[in-house]
């Protein structure tokens, strides 16, 4: 099958969702509008009154978020929300009805489960597309997701109930902010002086894609990834022919932590991931953004298996649908544009966005309201 025929399959099968007649779950809804009794035309999961929502702008609007997180490996889930609680104003909407009424709580996970959606397709695709063209270290992407998946069904067990998240949120924002200025300081002549084969790796690259785009006959995929020894405790590779090593317990031990604190804020996880992968294991952005969608994957189908089967969570399946035809956009774009995109450009686009989120859980946390949106 060729590779037109193939995208044509996926744009398929996910326009089908978009044909899906009702919310799945209804029954938790059906309960949570009988209690709060809302008034009005059916809107976001039928509910009446409820938002009317145009479905080309969530197709839009996740064309970027497909974008954004196949290229840097990050920020989807933040960028979903973005779009589900402010553009469309589903945030505010849930805040109508008081915190102890079920029905916050639905539009609440079905926010969330919305988010993790579009994650899940972006991290499905990109993870394929990036393996296919030698950019996703395979073995270190297996051990984070091993570590992911005990984190996530792990802590939330322990700590649900425990915890004051909005205690937790202002110093974790703050935590966001100092990984961004970490990987700026990363960027100057002093931070690279310890990351010679990542830059060595990233220059190869780069000068490969130059010969390629001059008409050269140049195999990128034959020079990516190459594993060369795996064991418990050790393993080789090499990039562009530039040799890599790592111990894989150290990202079973990380994934563990990262997945932990991303399922206790709600969140994919990349943002955490991305620093992880460029400082402890020392790859250059061109690796990271496949690596670490491979972990973000497990992680999400976790979560939506969690929210929708355990917790019988609704979703809005038409708007679900054109959304995930926008992320497939995306995602397809992202690894052909990010070739392009010097290594140091990308850590300043993950930079940026760190200072986002940075800013947005700090003053939320310390303040109480979030001085950028979502709000």
């Amino acid at each position: 099958m060729s590779r037109s025929n193939k995208t044509l399959l996926m744009l398929a099968l996910v326009a089908a969702v978009c044909f899906m007649a009702a919310p799945a779950m209804a029954d938790r809804l059906a309960d949570a509008i009988a209690e709060a009794q809302p008034q009005g035309e059916p809107g976001y999961l039928g509910i009446p009154g409820g938002p009317q929502l145009n479905i080309i702008i969530g197709l839009v609007w996740a064309v970027w978020v497909g974008w954004i997180f196949s290229t840097v490996g990050a920020f989807g889930g933040i960028m979903a929300g973005v779009g589900h609680i402010t553009i469309y104003g589903l945030g505010d909407y849930a805040k109508s009805f008081k915190k102890t009424m079920k029905l916050n709580k639905v539009v609440t996970d079905s926010i969330r489960v919305s988010n993790q959606w579009l994650v899940g397709c972006s991290a499905a695709l990109s993870s394929f597309n990036y393996y296919k063209a030698g950019r996703l270290v395979l073995p270190l992407g297996i051990a984070l997701a091993i570590g992911s998946v005990a984190g996530s069904w792990l802590v939330p067990w322990l700590t649900a109930g425990k915890i004051s998240l909005k205690a937790y949120l202002g110093y974790f924002g703050l935590f966001v902010l100092f990984l961004g200025c970490y990987l700026l300081y990363e960027t100057t002549p002093k931070g690279q002086a310890n990351k010679k084969a990542a830059k060595k790796a990233a220059e190869a690259f780069q000068k490969s894609v130059k010969e390629q785009q001059a008409g050269g006959n140049v195999d990128m995929a034959e020079m990516g990834v190459k594993v060369q020894k795996f064991t418990p405790t050790a393993c080789e590779f090499s990039f562009f022919g530039v040799e890599f090593s790592f111990n894989p317990l150290i990202p079973v031990v990380g994934g563990f932590f990262i997945a932990a604190m991303a399922s206790f804020l709600g969140v994919g996880g990349g943002f955490l991931l991305v620093p992880f992968l460029t400082s402890v294991a020392g790859l250059p952005m061109y690796l990271v953004a496949g690596t670490s969608a491979l972990a973000v994957l497990i992680g999400m189908v976790n979560s939506i298996a969690s929210y929708m089967l355990l917790k019988q969570t609704p979703v809005e399946w038409g708007l679900i649908g054109a959304e995930l035809i926008g992320i497939v956009i995306g995602s397809l774009i992202g690894p052909k544009t990010s070739k392009f995109i010097p290594d140091k450009v990308l850590k300043y686009i993950f930079i940026v966005l760190a200072a986002y989120v940075g800013i947005r859980y700090t003053t939320k946390g310390f303040l109480g309201y979030s001085v950028v949106p979502p709000f």
